[in-house]
């Protein structure tokens, strides 16, 4: 479940002429017993709304006086938000014969033509209020508070994200708060103005409610994800100046080679997922995202985190969560990766959070070559999955992606990997780029991915402290091929070298063997560039040599995280 929260406006959305119809009240109830909250964001004063909606137990939270005033009906609890009516206000605006003219506990209502009094009245006694419309009412209140001040704290109450809210509404007071939610609603009588704003436009007026309901129950609004492209996160722009998104409703699988670009293009997408206040996991094996801003890491290569302590952090949805799998054997990291999941899956099925998941390098817990097949959520929306090939992740995960993503040279060929794995089609050529993104209609993209405004230090925890493959290791053999001293990380390799003879610390720096490897294994030119300094150094003795190795692989990679 996506959406887990309903919020809407109450006059002229709900109500019609102040009343709410019977068959209005059982759609509402229909949304709550699929386990989502209610929220009435409304104008009207508090009292006067328990006075007309006798049924406001309907509704798990009720934001009143346009945001001034949070009451919860089933304990009968009012917390007013706001600073109370300045009393000189209401003092002047009698004195001026202002009518109607309603005081609640924050805010001060009457209608137009009022509007220049009030706000000369205001001006006059230098205070910090602002005026808001609604269809001809005129509200006075506090500055920065309205229907999106309100509602955050309701969903603050509940532990939900805006982004997992449908907000429906109708006048001008409801932008503020239809703006902020993950889709935005206006019934088919608001005003033009609002229309324009939002996500979608009920086809009627009183019904407009119950469509919205009706729509939340049967597919979670699947049904127009594509209307909701302002919440996607961008993957790049295409040739023709269109922006290719990341659907949240599915599951991405980003592949290519090596320094093909993907997690760059991942920490893009990282980016704007900060930028909008999207709450996001992300499954790290290789110790990539170690030093990411903005989210809180547990795990590193000695402590394996723990399945409990990561949820407790993402109770909170302004948290988000690294996971670091180095110090989990690899044999058991699909195991961890699968209980955690399910767990996770627990979270978002009521709340809706987090919104994303990365499982980066995800053949690491789901591995084609596994004999046991492996069970996955019934359903996992807003997954961003990153593997080199395609053909080395399990089938069954395979099955759950909705989106292909090649990217760099080898781009085409991850295409056709996932194809042959999965027997999806490709339909029509295939254009060229460096970013293609292949959907379930057999419609491929091509955009330029984009780039993070911020350079993501990457692999530095992976190469300092993880095991890197057999493959990927240094080995120590000496002139004579009679050692074989494997260095599975660089501290491994800055700790063999302080042991192995002068002879054997020459002759590979000598062969160019400490450079290649920075360069083709580590990945580093800049580590590598140095390196091929120092051996091109005659002068420089074997213990001066390697204290120069060692000084410039400990300044790049084995400085305490910060």
């Amino acid at each position: 479940m996506y959406f887990s929260a309903l919020a809407t406006d109450y006059d002229d959305t709900l109500a019609q002429d102040g009343m709410v119809a019977q068959v209005t009240l059982e759609a509402l109830q229909r949304v709550r017993e699929s386990g989502r909250k209610l929220i009435l964001v409304t104008g009207r004063e508090l009292l006067e709304l328990q006075q007309v909606f006798r049924q406001i137990e309907t509704f798990d939270l009720v934001v009143a006086e346009n945001g001034a005033v949070l009451y919860t009906p089933a304990t009968n609890e009012t917390e007013v938000l706001a600073e109370p009516v300045p009393p000189a206000l209401v003092q002047r605006l009698k004195e001026l014969n202002i009518s109607p003219l309603s005081v609640g506990h924050s805010i001060i209502a009457t209608r137009e033509p009022h509007e220049v009094a009030v706000l000369k009245a205001i001006r006059d006694l230098s205070l910090e209020q602002h005026i808001i419309f609604n269809k001809g009412a005129v509200m006075v209140l506090p500055i920065n508070v309205n229907k999106s001040f309100g509602l955050q704290h309701a969903l603050e109450r509940l532990k939900l994200s805006p982004h997992n809210v449908v907000g429906i509404g109708d006048a001008e007071n409801d932008q503020a708060f239809l703006g902020s939610c993950g889709c935005a609603v206006a019934v088919g009588n608001a005003l033009p103005g609002v229309k324009e704003k939002c996500d979608y436009v009920a086809a009627s007026f009183h019904e407009g409610v119950i469509e919205m309901c009706d729509r939340l129950i049967k597919d979670d609004l699947a049904s127009f994800a594509t209307s909701l492209g302002r919440h996607m996160p961008a993957l790049g722009d295409s040739p023709d100046g269109t922006t290719v998104r990341l659907d949240p409703r599915g599951t991405t699988l980003i592949a290519g080679g090596s320094q093909a670009g993907k997690t760059t293009l991942v920490t893009a997408v990282i980016e704007q997922l900060n930028g909008s206040d999207f709450q996001y996991c992300i499954i790290d094996p290789e110790g990539d995202y170690s030093e990411l801003r903005d989210a809180k890491v547990l795990g590193d290569s000695s402590h394996a985190p723990r399945i409990a302590d990561v949820m407790e952090l993402l109770e909170n949805p302004a948290m988000n969560v690294v996971v670091n799998l180095l110090a989990v054997d690899l044999a058991d990291r699909g195991k961890f990766v699968i209980k955690f999941l399910s767990e996770l899956q627990v979270m978002r099925d009521g709340t809706g959070r987090p919104q994303w998941v990365v499982l980066d390098e995800v053949h690491h817990f789901f591995d084609a070559g596994q004999a046991a097949s492996i069970t996955l959520p019934r359903s996992f929306p807003g997954v961003l999955a990153v593997t080199v090939h395609p053909n080395t992740v399990a089938l069954d995960f395979l099955k759950s992606v909705t989106a292909m993503v090649g990217v760099g040279g080898e781009a085409v060929c991850a295409l056709r990997e996932f194809c042959t794995a999965t027997g999806w089609e490709i339909g029509g050529a295939i254009p060229p780029g460096q970013g293609l993104l292949l959907t379930g209609d057999a419609s491929v993209k091509s955009f330029e991915p984009l780039r993070p405004s911020v350079k993501q230090p990457r692999h530095v925890r992976k190469y300092a402290e993880g095991e890197l493959a057999d493959v990927d290791s240094f080995y120590f053999t000496g002139p004579q091929g009679a050692l074989k001293l494997r260095a599975k990380n660089l501290i491994a390799f800055l700790e063999l070298s302080e042991g192995v003879d002068q002879e054997t610390w020459k002759y590979h720096l000598n062969a160019g063997d400490y450079s290649r490897w920075f360069r083709d294994k580590i990945k580093d030119d800049s580590l590598s560039a140095d390196a091929v300094a120092v051996q091109n150094d005659k002068s420089l003795s074997p213990k001066e040599s390697f204290a120069r190795i060692k000084e410039i692989v400990k300044r790049r990679y084995t400085a305490p995280v910060k």
